[in-house]
């Protein structure tokens, strides 16, 4: 009960074992709960081996768990009651605050509960006598997962998916397009997939690095497979937030369909799927054949995303050189038509284009934070990652934030100083670094800081090519993150990251459970190791920007 992760509001012990699950134990599921009814029949039954039968509560009592949804409650927030006699219940503010209910329910019932089959021998863990009262600090507690530079396939994706939800993240960012590859199917674009997702090699370590893999690289997720993406999620209450990057990080599309590029500067015919790392020069040209083209790609990502769970989609707008758009005569007409003063303003131009687009068609846009340059448009929300100085501006000026500055939650940056660190990039970011990280900065003026809709650990996976090396750099930080976003109390400067250390020591256990190659606390293991392969470790610590 003193090991949840993420750590609960309040939580009131109420003496020994109150409830101890068998195979008489039903479930009893109130209109609206349905989507935790199935979760833990099929995911917590499972792994107890408990058939977990529908049943009802007569008069308080019964071995039975309860699901309800009370309005009161804050919509994400829950009570869970164990008491002697009545079995388990869990009253959420929706069908959500249910959900994340019934997660700090399997964290009580022990790690045995994170398997997928019992372990044959003894019974499941008694549950104290526990009241507990949650609810989360941001409504925006995110992953995003770059799939461009190394492909995931569906299923890890699946899998990351419970991850999150074990940790109480409600939103997936799914970075779907790069330089490195295209990876979702665009039915009037067949080439996007046919060509944009592959690549013949891939640089390995970072792009200084003079290793290659020769062995072409690639995959995309069919349509079919998105649908299924989605609605895997929203029955584990994760909103997915789709990107697709433009103008810049473009040169898969670019490689696909050469009209998009900037024909009077370069011979787009020539470029392929890049191959290594870096900012790329070969951006979008700004003409209709673009926007046409760009707008036929959102209208299938929006079939394929619904508004009721991706309301938000994301643009990127990040890292887009501008030198090709000085040297283009098309670009710079543009301009001129346009009355724009510069290429900052021709990037706002192609920003503000597809914010009407989507507000026309009931979703917001985000961007990351170099959506700023130039000017944002009303509507826009802004992923800050550069720093919080973007977030800063953006919520000042009105706009919803998402903070996840680079220094703080990119998890690509090491965990360690050491030598033996896997292809190190970045600052060392340790597990205690990430518990300390405040994503609200201070000096925000109050109304600001209603702006900082919640926050997002991000990793991109230039140096990440298989799903344990994933692993081996998001865990066991995103623990760390979790309780960040997610708990309330205690205040941000008064973290106990002793305490939440000896927590780690169960959730270690789960972690184990569920299969996760987190690195070990000792450092690691001799087949996490990369010796030899060049990464870009920084040194000192992080600025604070």
């Amino acid at each position: 009960m003193d090991n949840l992760i993420p750590a609960p509001v309040r939580t009131e012990d109420g003496g020994p074992h109150a409830f101890l699950p068998d195979r008489s134990t039903t479930l009893t599921a109130h209109p609206g709960t349905e989507s935790a009814e199935r979760w833990l029949r099929t995911t917590l039954g499972g792994a107890l081996g408990l058939p977990l039968a529908p049943g009802t509560r007569v008069d308080g009592a019964g071995n039975t768990v309860e699901l309800r949804i009370d309005a009161c409650l804050e919509p994400e927030g829950y009570r869970l009651s164990v008491t002697p006699g009545s079995g388990v219940r869990i009253t959420g503010g929706s069908a959500a605050g249910v959900f994340w209910g019934a997660q700090t329910l399997r964290q009580l019932l022990g790690p045995e509960a994170f398997r997928r089959a019992p372990l044959g021998a003894g019974t499941p863990r008694g549950i104290p006598a526990v009241e507990i009262e949650d609810r989360p600090r941001f409504p925006w507690r995110g992953l995003m997962l770059d799939v461009a530079r190394h492909f995931m396939p569906k299923d890890d994706v699946l899998r990351y998916l419970d991850l999150l939800a074990a940790h109480k993240l409600n939103v997936f960012h799914f970075h779907l397009t790069d330089d490195q590859g295209w990876r979702i199917e665009i039915k009037r674009h067949p080439r996007l997939t046919e060509t944009g997702a592959w690549r013949a090699r891939t640089k390995y370590g970072h792009r200084a690095s003079e290793l290659w893999d020769e062995t072409p690289h690639g995959g995309f997720y069919t349509q079919d497979d998105i649908r299924e993406i989605v609605a895997y999620a929203a029955e584990r209450h994760i909103r997915v937030v789709p990107e697709i990057d433009i103008p810049g990080h473009s040169q898969a599309a670019i490689s696909a369909y050469p009209e998009l590029g900037n024909t009077d500067v370069v011979d787009t015919s020539a470029l392929s799927v890049w191959d290594t790392w870096g900012i790329n020069p070969n951006v979008l040209a700004p003409t209709d054949t673009t926007l046409r083209f760009f707008e036929g790609v959102f209208e299938e990502v929006l079939g394929l995303f619904p508004a009721a769970t991706s309301p938000f989609i994301h643009i990127g707008g990040d890292e887009c050189l501008k030198d090709q758009w000085k040297d283009s005569p098309t670009a710079q007409a543009r301009m001129a038509e346009l009355g724009l003063p510069d290429e900052d303003a021709l990037q706002s131009w192609f920003i503000r284009h597809f914010d009407d687009w989507l507000t026309a068609r009931g979703r917001r846009l985000i961007g990351w934070d170099e959506i700023l340059e130039g000017g944002l448009p009303e509507g826009a929300a802004v992923s800050s990652w550069r720093g919080y100085a973007g977030g800063v501006a953006a919520a000042e000026a009105g706009h919803d934030v998402v903070m996840c500055p680079e220094q703080q939650v990119y998890l690509d940056h090491r965990q360690d100083g050491g030598p033996d660190e896997p292809m190190p990039i970045g600052f060392v970011r340790t597990l205690e670094d990430v518990y300390r990280f405040e994503p609200v900065p201070p000096g925000l003026s109050e109304e600001a800081a209603r702006h900082i809709i919640g926050t997002q650990a991000n990793v991109w996976t230039e140096v990440m090519q298989s799903r344990a090396r994933v692993d081996y750099q998001v865990f066991p930080r995103l623990a760390a993150f979790a309780e960040v976003a997610w708990s309330a109390l205690p205040a941000p400067g008064e973290r106990d990251f002793t305490d939440f250390d000896r927590r780690m020591g169960t959730h270690y256990a789960r972690l184990d459970a569920l299969g996760v190659a987190y690195r070990p606390v000792g450092g690691p293991l001799p087949w996490q190791r990369r010796p030899g392969v060049l990464g870009r470790p920084i040194e000192g610590p992080p600025p604070n920007v």
